[in-house]
């Protein structure tokens, strides 16, 4: 199995209905997107210098299917969305239980 973390610095200007919009977006995707077999996005609330504030967790049979999440429409509109709203994020994608 294969595992894609994102996290997410939004900007301030609409930051708290920005994240809504985007939490939603990326939970739609699951009903949308076949190679994609689960997906958690969780809101922070620690509000640090070094906190993100959202991050999203999902996972696939394998690096094909990553690759085909990550050039699906559905998936590239989401990220249209993100880039707009967001300032900052971070990513690590891994095979479970290879290290």
């Amino acid at each position: 199995m294969v595992v894609h973390i994102v996290m997410f610095r939004f900007k301030e200007e609409g930051r708290e209905e920005n994240i809504r919009r985007v939490k939603a977006t990326l939970e739609a995707l699951v009903e949308k997107i076949e190679p994609l077999r689960s997906m958690e996005v969780g809101v922070g609330f620690l509000h640090s210098e070094r906190s993100m504030d959202l991050v999203l967790t999902s996972v696939f049979d394998d690096k094909e299917g990553l690759e085909s999440y990550r050039v699906h429409p559905e998936h590239l509109k989401a990220v249209e969305l993100i880039k707009e709203v967001t300032v900052e994020s971070r990513v690590v994608d891994y095979v479970k239980g290879e290290g």
